[in-house]
């Protein structure tokens, strides 16, 4: 890894570490081992802590805990469930908190977008968009899990090669709704890690746009969940995510904090199936893949260029020199309203 990339993701994760005003969420829910999450909320004021298969509190949840004023509860709750754990304070005000890494077995990077407050004061909900890697390993108890999230919808963001050689099952396994447009990644492939990566993005927002226009549309109509992924889940899908989260409202040291999340939680030796490079002559990234060591492709290169410049903090600016931001885009590009885009926050936030 090149010694200025390391030193400004070194950089990056201190400074952002040690501001409590960045990634913020009222409280998080972390996965210790495959039967037991940790709770955790910097205010300890006394809640009363529910756990339950959904975000709404009703009669059949399970009550924790009565007045807590912990600041770390550890609640036993097995991988193979999808819970949500619900905190109820002075006068009824709830909080939902849920694990932002879905607890796949054989997945990479899949992850709820849910949990981070905006700089209104509104929060991202959960169990409304979950963003991935490829998916081509799944088992059969992760193909399980997933059928609990109430995906309605997912979002191919992939080239037509990419799916040739690793197509969704999802779709098949949930009776989702299946989304996708035909590109080659050829064009794509020629342009990354030219001129040191830097300004890597450019242009991937018009390339792109059949399928960022199909994902926020299926967010606007608000039937079911949307999964929206790529092969890494971090370059196509990163961005996909930092426009979402900056349309709605989320503050931008939080947005890419969170888009470097991508090079821990991403396993590629789970985003490629078993094949023979040689029955892909033509295929451009399976040749690519190969092309690389065994080592090579199992470590995930940090988001940064040479020179130490973030992926998206050189988009964001990209996008607010040529369009006047992420909402710009989505209208000059994409083709939306203000009134879609007011549904769009309307379905995503509450509070």
């Amino acid at each position: 890894m090149h010694k200025k990339t390391t030193t400004a993701l070194i950089a990056l994760t201190v400074a952002l570490a040690a501001s409590p005003a960045l990634a913020r969420e009222l409280a998080t829910l972390t996965r210790v081992d495959a039967q037991t999450v940790e709770l955790a909320r910097e205010d300890t004021s006394p809640v009363s802590v529910w756990i339950s298969a959904d975000p709404k509190l009703d009669k059949r949840d399970q009550r924790f805990a009565s007045a807590s004023k912990d600041a770390k509860l550890r609640l036993a709750i097995p991988a193979s469930e999808r819970r949500y754990v619900i905190l109820e304070g002075k006068g009824g005000k709830q909080t939902v908190v849920a694990e932002r890494v879905v607890a796949v077995q054989q997945g990479s990077n899949f992850r709820d977008i849910g949990g981070y407050v905006t700089k209104s004061g509104k929060t991202v909900k959960w169990d409304k968009a979950f963003r991935s890697g490829a998916m081509p390993l799944l088992t059969d108890a992760d193909y399980a899990l997933l059928g609990q999230l109430g995906i309605g919808n997912v979002v191919d963001l992939r080239s037509i090669e990419e799916r040739q050689v690793a197509p969704d099952m999802l779709d098949d396994k949930t009776g989702a709704l299946f989304l996708a447009n035909d590109y080659s990644l050829k064009p794509l492939m020629a342009n990354f890690g030219k001129g040191g990566g830097e300004n890597m993005y450019k242009g991937m927002e018009k390339m792109l746009a059949p399928q960022y226009r199909a994902m926020f549309k299926r967010l606007i109509a608000d039937e079911g969940a949307v999964l929206y992924h790529c092969s890494a889940g971090q370059d196509r899908t990163g961005i996909a995510t930092g426009l979402l989260y900056d349309v709605l409202g989320v503050d931008r040291d939080t947005i890419v904090k969170d888009y470097h999340l991508s090079t821990a939680l991403r396993r590629p030796q789970y985003e490629m199936p078993k094949v023979d490079p040689k029955d892909y002559p033509d295929n451009p990234i399976v040749q690519y893949y190969f092309a690389r060591s065994a080592e090579q492709r199992n470590q995930a290169e940090p988001l940064f260029t040479k020179s130490g410049a973030s992926h998206l903090v050189q988009f964001f600016a990209y996008i607010d020199s040529e369009y006047g931001g992420s909402e710009g885009y989505l209208k000059q590009v994409l083709g939306f309203t203000d009134a879609d885009i007011a549904k769009l926050r309307d379905n995503m936030l509450e509070g």
